[in-house]
């Protein structure tokens, strides 16, 4: 119960923070701005985040984490660009779950994109991700990640479709479009993305 409560409090003060943060713009927005819009405490907001750059890589952080973990969960059978569409999806459809998060999560998206310091830690975070999903992606096809180039590859255009389909998102996008960019971005992908590898007979 007492977990329960932490995380709703650091969801409230994080949610907060994005909002605050996307429609003011990053260098205006302060922590003392962050708390007085959650009606909580500098103390409070310490307590869970180290700055409000923090908020953004734990945003992050979350984002990549579910991206693995359903690449994880998706059956061996499936071809990658399959499983790998579905695995970028998951954190797009937490996003348009409600038209009013569409929106706001866009806006953050867009901060994240356009603010230099914030575009770092995003691509410092897919490095991270990267990894993640060619362990994954290594495992599924029984290659060794050091030696076979497939892995790390298929994992860089995976995220390269993701990168894309948020860099087309516009303002008034509702799932389906947003969908249907995630189908044309992994459309391009795909046949490299499926190709048999040299351990299966590929020469």
């Amino acid at each position: 119960m007492a977990e329960r409560k932490r995380q709703l409090v650091a969801d409230e003060l994080r949610d907060a923070a994005l909002m605050l943060l996307a429609t003011r713009g990053f260098d205006v927005v302060t922590v003392d701005d962050i708390v007085a819009a959650a009606g909580m405490s500098r103390r409070t907001f310490f307590r869970y985040f180290a700055s409000k750059e923090d908020v953004v890589v734990r945003f992050l952080a979350d984002m990549g984490a579910d991206i693995v973990a359903e690449l994880a969960a998706r059956p061996r059978t499936e071809p990658p660009s399959v499983a790998l569409r579905h695995a970028v999806w998951v954190p797009l459809a937490a996003c348009t779950d409600h038209p009013d998060h569409a929106e706001r999560a866009r806006v953050v998206v867009r901060l994240i994109l356009d603010t230099p310091a914030l575009q770092a830690r995003w691509l410092e975070r897919q490095i991270q991700w990267r990894a993640g999903l060619a362990a994954e992606l290594a495992a599924r096809r029984s290659l060794d990640p050091d030696t076979d180039p497939y892995p790390r590859m298929a994992a860089g255009m995976a995220l390269l479709a993701f990168d894309t389909v948020l860099q087309q998102w516009q303002a008034g996008d509702d799932e389906q479009h947003l969908a249907e960019l995630t189908d044309r971005a992994f459309a391009v992908v795909a046949p490299a993305l499926d190709a048999p590898t040299a351990s299966h007979g590929a020469g």
